[in-house]
């Protein structure tokens, strides 16, 4: 391991705070970053994502895809873990703390928003990250890729039906073009590029130049990562300082709704006898969240300073945290698989 990621966790604490003193000192200049966007999708951190994953994008052989099909317990444990465990076991966890454990902390009104919030994030499964934790866990990205694919189809047709029926609303307004846009921007134009640029190293280079380029941008992959970061608490540091209290309200059940959930997948990884390149990014899906869909129907449905909205922001600001904390146990327990 190079030195980004031997200390990687240090590097995202000192961006993380970072971010959050430099979104507090200035804050007209993340306003105006945070504005470079379209369709509720940040343009800044579009770039920054597809600096992270396109080192894996070029790892993937076309080829190869076809033998995901000899492996299909590890499709089978991303379906499972996304669509009949995390969105209800979101719903209940959002339920129990903010209709019991923290009922005499919030008013009706906003823990219904916060509920809400939550289980939008619970509905919509990663997209872009997986394949930074993909990465960082050694995953196999060819398989990632067709999880992610999979995964990204069938969001399309369930999002809507399933988060009206946990809301208890008839009617939900997809915003398509964010998700649409969100999949051609961290899925499509990386992987057609990163296709293009392995098969011009294959064809025209030795056979190790793809090893060299891969050693060549691997610091690249790490600083978006840093980058991103920054930027993410940059735009909700005055919110983060603001409310602290209810911030920690919300984190508290969607941090033990994520253990509780990469928990599950893991065991049944493990019972599945997956390898654990499969395995690990599978239950990075299932832990991860597709956080610009959710925030862009939050703030459709309930409004831009809704608790809904509020409790899709914190999603954000926990997940890079806890999914480091999973990709250095899913690296320190590699040998069980």
């Amino acid at each position: 391991m190079g030195l980004f990621e031997r200390f990687l966790t240090l590097w995202v604490g000192l961006a993380i705070l970072l971010g959050v003193v430099a979104g507090y000192l200035f804050p007209a200049m993340f306003t105006v970053l945070a504005g470079v966007e379209f369709a509720h999708v940040n343009l800044l951190i579009a770039v920054l994502i597809w600096v992270m994953i396109f080192p894996m994008m070029v790892q993937v052989d076309f080829a190869a895809i076809r033998n995901v099909g000899r492996t299909p317990a590890g499709l089978l444990l991303t379906l499972l873990v996304n669509w009949l465990i995390k969105p209800f076991s979101m719903a209940a966890l959002a339920w129990l703390f903010f209709r019991v454990f923290f009922v005499d902390l919030v008013s009706p009104a906003s823990a219904t928003e916060y509920i809400a919030g939550m289980i939008l994030l619970g509905v919509a499964p990663c997209t872009a990250m997986v394949f930074v934790w993909s990465q960082l866990t050694k995953g196999d990205p060819n398989y990632t890729l067709v999880q992610v694919s999979i995964n990204d189809v069938i969001m399309v047709f369930a999002f809507a039906p399933l988060a009206a029926l946990l809301l208890g609303v008839s009617d939900i307004h997809v915003p398509w073009r964010t998700l649409l846009l969100s999949v051609v921007l961290y899925v499509l134009a990386p992987l057609v590029v990163g296709v293009w640029f392995r098969h011009h190293l294959n064809r025209r280079h030795s056979a190790d130049a793809l090893a060299r380029f891969l050693v060549l941008v691997k610091p690249w992959s790490i600083i978006g990562l840093l980058l991103t970061v920054t930027l993410l608490f940059g735009f909700q540091a005055r919110t983060i300082l603001n409310s602290p209290g209810v911030i920690f309200l919300i984190a508290v059940p969607l941090i033990i709704q994520s253990y509780a959930v990469f928990a599950l997948a893991y065991w049944l990884a493990h019972r599945f006898k997956l390898a654990h390149n499969i395995a690990a990014p599978a239950c990075m899906i299932g832990t991860s969240n597709f956080f610009e869909l959710a925030v862009a129907v939050a703030i459709s449905l309930f409004g831009l300073h809704s608790g809904a909205a509020l409790a899709t922001v914190v999603g954000v600001l926990v997940e890079v945290p806890v999914m480091l904390s999973l990709v250095w146990f899913a690296n320190r327990t590699r040998h069980w698989f």
